[in-house]
């Protein structure tokens, strides 16, 4: 896991309609969603179920809790390492169970693999919420010890530090952010398991109270064990927003809907990621006014508007830079997981503007949902090997892929090949600085991407390029069910 610090860059701005770029590619969707949500499974913690497809992975992380005498197995390792963070990873089943709620239709076989990468995380989170009272379960492991080792997550033997927020130490971004990845998988299961969708949402109110009740961002509180790893830049306003809003739409009770108007919560950036939630939130709620044609919601709207007239390359208002390739490019350090993001938000705007046969304007820009879409479809392609590389950013995928990703359980032979333990230190000699691909396929994992040339290294110590995330792969599922199905 790399450290996600934000950094501006400039780059040359890309012609948008560029063909040279973009000679159209077949790719098959499907297969490609089907990867993109198998790609958990390689991230799984906890004591793995039978019908464990990524055979190479093997239980770990059996006493996580221990240390503070509950239990608190299962979850995922957010990237590469062995830590369990519970920011990126609410957010990452946030964006899952917003993507299964707008395409789940369109999934086929892969909506039960989509609710059973949902519900690994959501059975952790109750488990992070109930185990102590006035506590709420936020990590574990310690990643300072952890970033110092290179060894598989079967063989963990640093300290499993447990953090926890609570009344006195606040976290109300970490918090709102389970609230609201609690709040929308409820969504998910309401139909096919009501009884787990009412303890789900249930969970999410009082975890949000807790967001409220106690204000404060968990950067502060935790300290090291958050920072510089994943410090909540953007504070929490936005985490309590976004939670606000998912309980909005869980629920359909107006008072999230006045709390959201107490925060003054306005702004519009150019970018949607696990630390700045605002776009997402403006995206959701604009629904009600797009779909609903209620214009108590129009603000929303607007807001949401504002963002894509951000991000379309030849919007008057566009603050957004490209590479020369087409891919949108926001920040040197993971940047995939902008464009995962981004992307998930204009298909789902795209599929809004769709079913009223909306058109917007950015200046005198007419802009359409097939606009969006085509942008949409640019970055998809883009990432699954229409690019200047030729290569395809998803493992697995294709021929072309990376094969040196900044993964430790990929890049040390597994259990069965290897049965000791390679301890702390063991694996950086030989299998780290090795230049040969990793023995084991993580399929499915989207790496942080190219540089802003449209170059791709793959090195294994090029984090910032090679790592794959768990957040990258929640955002894409959506787009991957969008352009796989017929239905537009």
């Amino acid at each position: 896991m790399a450290f996600r610090v934000k950094v501006s860059f400039c780059l040359i701005l890309f012609l948008s309609f560029s063909s040279f770029f973009f000679v159209q590619g077949v790719f098959n969707y499907r297969d490609a969603l089907e990867k993109s949500i198998m790609f958990f499974e390689g991230q799984r913690s906890g004591k793995l179920p039978p019908n464990q497809r990524i055979s190479w992975r093997g239980n770990s992380g059996l006493s996580d809790g221990s240390l503070a005498k509950v239990d608190l197995t299962g979850g995922y390792y957010d990237a590469g390492d062995n830590i369990k963070f519970n920011f990126p990873m609410a957010y990452t089943t946030t964006m899952i169970s917003w993507n299964t709620i707008e395409y789940g239709k369109r999934m086929g076989p892969q909506l039960q693999n989509a609710r059973a990468a949902i519900r690994w995380a959501t059975d952790y989170f109750l488990k992070c919420a109930n185990a102590a009272p006035n506590k709420l379960f936020v990590g574990v492991g310690d990643p300072n010890a952890d970033h110092k080792c290179w060894e598989r997550p079967e063989d963990m033997d640093t300290v499993r530090s447990v953090y926890y927020v609570s009344p006195s130490n606040p976290g109300s971004d970490v918090a709102g952010e389970m609230a609201a990845a609690l709040a929308a998988a409820s969504l998910v299961f309401r139909s096919v398991d009501p009884v787990y969708s009412k303890k789900l949402l249930g969970n999410a109110v009082k975890v949000f109270r807790f967001a409220v009740q106690y204000r404060g961002t968990y950067s502060d509180s935790l300290g090291s064990a958050a920072c510089p790893f994943y410090c909540s830049y953007s504070g929490y306003k936005d985490e309590l927003y976004w939670g606000a809003a998912w309980l909005l739409r869980a629920t359909n009770d107006i008072s999230y809907l006045n709390f959201i108007n107490t925060l003054g919560a306005n702004d519009v950036p150019d970018l949607f990621s696990w630390d700045n939630k605002y776009a997402g939130a403006h995206v959701l709620m604009a629904r009600r006014s797009v779909v609903g044609n209620d214009n108590r919601f129009d603000s929303f709207r607007q807001h949401a508007e504002d963002f894509i007239c951000k991000i379309l390359p030849n919007s008057p208002y566009s603050s957004t830079q490209y590479t020369k390739g087409g891919l949108i490019y926001k920040l040197p350090e993971d940047n995939l997981q902008y464009v995962t993001s981004i992307t998930s938000l204009l298909t789902t705007y795209a599929k809004y503007m769709a079913s009223k046969k909306r058109t917007i304007n950015c200046g005198n820009l007419l802009v359409t949902e097939k606009t969006i879409r085509s942008l949409a479809k640019r970055q998809v392609d883009y990432i699954l090997g229409n690019n200047p590389m030729k290569m395809s950013y998803m493992v697995g995928y294709g021929t072309n892929y990376p094969r040196r990703v900044h993964h430790r359980g990929s890049s040390l032979p597994s259990l069965a090949r290897h049965p000791q333990s390679f301890g702390c230190d063991g694996g950086f000699q030989p299998f780290y600085y090795t230049a040969n691909a990793n023995p084991n396929i993580l399929v499915g994992a989207i790496v942080g991407g190219p540089n802003p040339n449209d170059f791709f290294r793959d090195e294994r110590a090029d984090y910032s390029h090679s790592e794959p995330a768990t957040y990258i792969n929640a955002a894409f599922v959506g787009p991957l069910a969008y352009f796989g199905s017929s239905k537009r």
